[in-house]
C-alpha cells in the first residue's frame, strides 16, 4: 500500500503532533497528509468522518476512517513493518502501551483547563475541579519523576513528550521546576528523537 493518509487535526494539538512524530520515526512521512479541522464547528466534516468530533482522525486512501491517535500510531507502525514503536515483545508492548495511556491521560487532563479557561466565564470556573484535573497531572508527572522510561522512540515515550510540550506551551503545571528527572529526561529524547522539534508548531493564541 502506497496512498497518502489524510490526518485531519489543528496544527497545534499534541495528540496530532503524536502522528506527526511517529510518522517521521518511521520513515513513512511522506504519506502523510495534514488537513485542518475544527472541532468545535458544527458543520465540520469532521463531525461526520469521526463521529465524537475528535482529532487526530485519519482518513485511509480507500476511504476507511481510523481514530484516535491509538489506533492511528498502530495502523503506522503495523504500514512500516511494525514491531517499530509499538514492540513485538508482550511485556515492552504493554510497558510501551501504559505510558502512553499515562501521557494521553496527562494531554487530556491539561486540555480540560484550556477548555475551562476558554469556553466558560471567569465567574463560573470551578477551582475544586480544575484541581481535580492538575492532581492527575501532578500524579503522574511525580510517578514518572521517580523512574523515567528510556529515551527511545515508541509510543509511549511518544506520547509522554508530546504531553511535556503541550505543558510548555499553556503552563498547567510548572513541570520543569518540579520534575528535574523528567526535564533530564525531555533533553535526552529531544536529541535521540530530531522529530520532537520538526514538529513544533508555533502557538497561535
Amino acid at each position: 500500500m502506497s496512498g497518502k493518509i489524510v490526518v485531519r487535526s489543528t496544527p497545534t494539538s499534541p495528540f496530532s503532533r503524536k502522528v506527526k512524530i511517529a510518522a517521521i520515526v518511521l520513515g513513512i512521512e511522506d504519506r502523510i497528509v495534514p488537513e485542518f479541522a475544527d472541532p468545535l464547528k458544527a458543520d465540520d466534516t469532521l463531525r461526520t468522518q469521526n463521529p465524537l468530533g475528535k482529532m487526530p482522525t485519519a482518513i485511509l486512501e480507500d476511504g476507511t476512517v481510523i481514530y484516535d491517535s491509538v489506533v492511528i500510531l498502530d495502523y503506522l507502525d503495523d504500514l512500516a513493518g511494525g514491531g517499530k514503536i509499538v514492540p513485538h515483545d508482550p511485556q515492552l508492548r504493554v510497558e510501551a502501551q501504559t505510558l502512553q495511556a499515562l501521557g494521553d491521560g496527562i494531554m487530556d487532563a491539561a486540555i480540560l483547563i484550556v477548555y475551562e479557561g476558554r469556553h466558560r466565564p471567569v465567574e463560573k470556573h470551578h477551582e475544586p475541579w480544575l484541581d481535580y484535573q492538575r492532581g492527575k497531572i501532578v500524579r503522574a508527572l511525580t510517578a514518572l519523576n521517580a523512574k523515567p522510561p528510556v529515551a527511545e522512540p515508541n509510543v509511549g515515550t511518544i506520547a509522554l513528550a508530546c504531553a511535556l510540550g503541550y505543558l510548555d506551551w499553556r503552563k498547567q503545571v510548572d513541570w520543569r521546576a518540579q520534575f528535574p528527572n523528567l526535564v533530564a529526561w525531555h533533553d535526552r529524547f529531544r536529541a535521540a528523537v530530531p522529530a520532537f522539534d520538526k514538529t513544533y508548531a508555533a502557538p497561535r493564541d
